[in-house]
């Protein structure tokens, strides 16, 4: 009977610690954003060379490649005019052909919130205005790229605020900068596609993430629903020839990566800053990737409970020994967001890890 309340106590206090970057504000619940994007029903009603278009919804992206691969570009052209949002983010459609659309959706949608997302040296790979807006954006040549990283950051994150000024290294796409840059690849100051690098980072805001402290932050609702979108992405890379990618899993975005990693291709997941990846061991996660955890001394996210019980709680620190994951260093890191600041040990491993020079 004790040790039932004492699972009771750490379960409600996971309910009010667990959380994303934004500190310890409550949190406001979230509809998750989910199915396929704004159009579909246009799009569903339309053909291109008198063929069908692929449904957004349930056609595998490497069904949807080779749909466009049959395309003149003519055809392509009027398709991305006629459906921008969603060409946009139709996974497995040519990746310039998705910059392009999305450029033109953001535009639409006459809100100074994405106006700097349509800027013509932006790689926007998606752009969802439901909800609090979802966005993807690509740092490197994602189409020559010999090694790709995908940064899946946690809560109060979405595509009104992805561009709000932040600490550097910070954020998604702060981190995706500061990763290219580590790698040796990119001047980290722009999304460019340049020509000689090897490594791209994606910055990937697909799901609806929590807001704040709450109960949302400590259940498994909107990482569930972010997972199947995470997968349906990297089966999107994989089927315009991106190799396996690495996932950069920060903070309740480690649950997302946690619940999709039996899924995806990944070839390396790297949680930090994580509340639990709702698995007891690496080999609960069922996934051939490396797996590979980091804390720093200062974090918060050790003071959350390790728990799950009835939904809440993410379960077994992915730092420790039982848990066995792969560690990286990380003591030099400062805070909750600090993981990707120049200079420290986390970086470095990091860089290395997207590099594939860990074996």
């Amino acid at each position: 009977m004790r040790r039932f309340g004492r699972t009771l106590v750490t379960a409600a206090l996971a309910v009010t610690l667990v959380g994303g970057t934004a500190g310890w504000a409550s949190g406001d619940s979230q509809a998750a954003v989910t199915g396929p994007p704004p159009g579909t029903a246009a799009w569903r009603a339309d053909t291109a060379s008198g063929r069908s278009l692929p449904d957004p919804a349930t056609t595998a992206p490497r069904e949807v490649a080779a749909f466009f691969a049959g395309l003149d570009d003519t055809a392509r052209r009027r398709l991305l005019r006629s459906h921008p949002l969603v060409v946009g983010n139709l996974e497995g459609a040519p990746l310039p052909l998705r910059y392009e659309a999305n450029r033109i959706a953001v535009a639409a949608t006459g809100e100074a919130r994405y106006a700097s997302l349509a800027a013509p040296d932006r790689q926007i790979l998606a752009f969802d205005p439901r909800g609090r807006g979802q966005v993807v954006e690509v740092f490197g040549d994602l189409e020559h790229a010999e090694h790709v990283s995908v940064i899946v950051p946690g809560s109060d994150n979405d595509a009104a605020g992805y561009d709000a000024r932040r600490k550097p290294a910070t954020g998604p796409a702060g981190m995706a900068r500061s990763l290219r840059e580590a790698t040796g690849t990119g001047s980290g100051s722009g999304s460019g596609s340049g020509s000689g690098g090897s490594t791209a980072v994606v910055a990937w805001i697909g799901y609806t993430t929590p807001v704040g402290v709450g109960l949302d932050a400590a259940d498994g609702r909107l990482a569930r629903a972010g997972a199947a979108r995470l997968a349906r992405f990297t089966a999107g890379l994989d089927a315009v020839g991106a190799p396996d990618p690495v996932l950069f899993c920060h903070s309740y975005g480690s649950v997302v990566c946690g619940l999709a990693a039996r899924h995806t291709d990944a070839a390396d997941i790297v949680a930090f800053g994580s509340p639990g990846m709702r698995a007891d061991t690496v080999a609960a996660l069922r996934t051939g990737a490396r797996v590979w955890a980091a804390r720093g001394p200062s974090d918060w996210i050790a003071d959350v409970p390790n728990v799950e019980f009835a939904g809440i709680g993410h379960g077994v620190d992915p730092t420790s020994a039982a848990f066995g994951a792969r560690r990286v260093p990380a003591a030099d890191v400062e805070g909750h967001t600090g993981y990707f600041v120049p200079g420290t040990q986390s970086l470095a491993a990091f860089a290395t890890i997207a590099k594939g020079e860990v074996r």
